[in-house]
């Protein structure tokens, strides 16, 4: 009979066989290895082996799990800006456009690496054995219910109070987004303070107190806010920027979300950029009818130069938008140069300036130019060479639009030669210059007349009696009749209600560009020409304005005088 064989033996048998299969494995896993490295040299790009490497989980959170599972891409680590990158295969044109979206998302740059399938799978493990992995955050969603709810509760800005401390902290952001949309709020501050986190909302121009909270719900607070802008939450010694977005029914809005070192914490400001804002039209600015006809005559010019000047906030950037609204067309090819891209437009090639990667202004301008536009929109004139290729692209058949930073019109002017460029090129170049500063709308529910003092009275009547003639417009001093905030339930108690422009437009003419061309240039030699050829100035529209009960004289007078 054979003999059976002994128990000892068959062990024996399979340690050898098990010896063997874990040689065939390694040297299949190091053929697997010298393919990636092979692979890597092939592309330009270098190789990493992640088998054992320790990864943090905060540089793995920075790309779903999902994502790095149907992408084979992970994220295993970042510094100064830079976050190191690894795929199995980076030439997937999905990996590119992720990696687009995820340095605009970041504001930084990426350096890409080739792995392994090996290496994909230790860097898998250290997701699995994350406690609780933190799902990308796209956006926050906000219903038009919540919205509608939040504004009925909210008739006046000063009873969210009453209302955030009856809400969980995590909430808390939510509540505040939810109120600013409804309030029609641009900005939300929120700053940690010695006796506790204060809350306002920036409406119409104007800051408003709306909230407080004890000191020691801000460590909550600010985590939420960093998770949802995508910046490191342990940073707390130095500025941060990041963004997200709200997810509306028929609207997004991107949140800018900026945090700064402060003595008992951060400042934290959140922008909010709604994508409508993209479609303001002419008639949303406020423009006066006579002011309308003016600039609509003169951004219909063929070619040419028009400049939009006031300070920061005046709201140059939206009649600028409005401008290329009115001009697009498919066809008209309009491309822009902005820094930063505030609302994306249909049908327009929008660039944004990287100074960090030598694309500025004036050398996006250079580039623009061999794009053959119809339009090209330079977000702002800053320097020398950035005027001088835009006056020239001006002269050589192209309608060029900017803004730059004075406080008149005719203050461009000076500027503008003062940054070096010729006046010979500069007076046949400029088609209009646009003076402008926002006011806020009276609410047209509860405002009411008022009888301003003698004072004002005597200061309202010495702008308004001193309109151009060549206008047209007189006003009969003696029936003058002036209206005054009160608040309601519609403007949430302020008394006023969203915000329209006042305009001074100054076109050119042969005794500016005489004085363009002189020795010495005055921007009142230059204010006064304008008057005399019809120009109202921002005051005499904004009293304009105050007399037909679209704002107050109060308004007014504390933007221009």
């Amino acid at each position: 009979m054979p003999s059976t064989p002994s128990p000892h033996a068959g062990q024996a048998f399979q340690d050898v066989q098990d010896k063997f299969d874990e040689k065939m494995h390694k040297m299949s896993q190091e053929k697997l290895e010298r393919d990636a490295q092979q692979f890597a040299s092939q592309l330009g790009l270098e190789y990493i082996y992640l088998v054992g490497v320790v990864i943090a989980p905060g540089y793995l959170e920075m790309i779903p799990l999902e994502t790095s599972k149907q992408y084979q891409l992970v994220c295993y680590q970042a510094q100064e800006g830079v976050h190191f990158l690894a795929a199995v295969d980076p030439t997937k044109q999905e990996i590119k456009d992720f990696i687009k979206e995820f340095e605009n998302k970041t504001h930084g740059r990426t350096e890409m690496r080739v792995m392994s399938e090996a290496s994909f799978e230790a860097a898998m493990k250290v997701y699995a054995t994350l406690p609780a992995f933190i799902p990308d955050v796209k956006g926050v969603e906000i219903s038009q219910e919540d919205l509608d709810t939040y504004k009925a509760g909210f008739s006046d800005i000063r009873k969210i109070q009453d209302h955030i401390q009856d809400v969980n902290l995590t909430e808390v952001i939510t509540l505040l987004v939810a109120v600013a949309l409804a309030s029609n709020a641009s900005d939300i501050h929120i700053e940690a303070e010695e006796e506790g986190v204060h809350f306002r909302l920036r409406i119409d121009g104007v800051l408003h107190d709306v909230a407080k909270l004890p000191p020691d719900a801000w460590r909550k607070i600010i985590s939420r806010i960093k998770l949802l802008a995508k910046v490191k939450i342990n940073v707390t010694d130095r500025p941060q920027d990041g963004r997200f977005t709200i997810f509306l029914k028929n609207d997004e809005v991107d949140v800018r979300v900026s945090t700064l070192p402060t003595s008992y914490g951060e400042s934290v400001v959140m922008r909010l950029l709604r994508s409508s804002g993209a479609g303001l039209q002419f008639s949303d600015l406020g423009l006066t009818d006579y002011t309308f006809k003016i600039l609509k005559r003169e951004v219909e010019k063929p070619n040419g130069m028009l400049i939009t000047t006031g300070p920061t906030g005046s709201g140059k950037t939206t009649t600028l938008y409005a401008i290329l609204n009115h001009l697009n067309s498919s066809e008209v090819k309009i491309i822009t140069l902005e820094d930063p891209i505030e609302y994306k437009m249909k049908g327009i090639n929008q660039s944004q300036v990287d100074p960090t990667k030598d694309y500025t202004f004036a050398s996006g301008l250079r580039s623009i130019l061999r794009q053959d536009p119809d339009v090209v929109m330079v977000g702002e004139i800053r320097d020398f060479e950035t005027a001088d290729i835009a006056i020239n692209a001006a002269l050589t058949g192209h309608m060029v639009i900017s803004t730059i930073h004075t406080n008149s019109a005719a203050g461009a002017i000076p500027r503008l030669l003062a940054l070096g460029v010729k006046s010979f090129l500069l007076a046949p170049a400029l088609t209009a210059l646009i003076g402008q500063r926002l006011v806020r709308r009276l609410c047209q529910t509860c405002k009411k007349e008022i009888t301003l003092d003698g004072e004002t009275l005597e200061k309202v009547k010495g702008y308004v009696s001193v309109i151009s003639p060549v206008s047209g417009i007189v006003v009969d001093l003696n029936t003058m009749k002036f209206w005054g905030p009160v608040g309601c339930d519609d403007c949430y108690g302020i008394g006023y209600k969203g915000r329209i422009g006042i305009y001074e437009i100054m076109t050119m003419n042969k005794d500016i560009e005489t004085v363009m061309l002189s020795a010495a240039v005055s921007e009142y030699a230059i204010q006064e020409i304008a008057v005399r050829n019809g120009m109202i100035t921002m005051a005499q529209e904004g009293l304009l304005r105050a007399l037909e009960g679209v704002t107050s004289v109060e308004e007014v007078f504390s933007v221009a005088q």
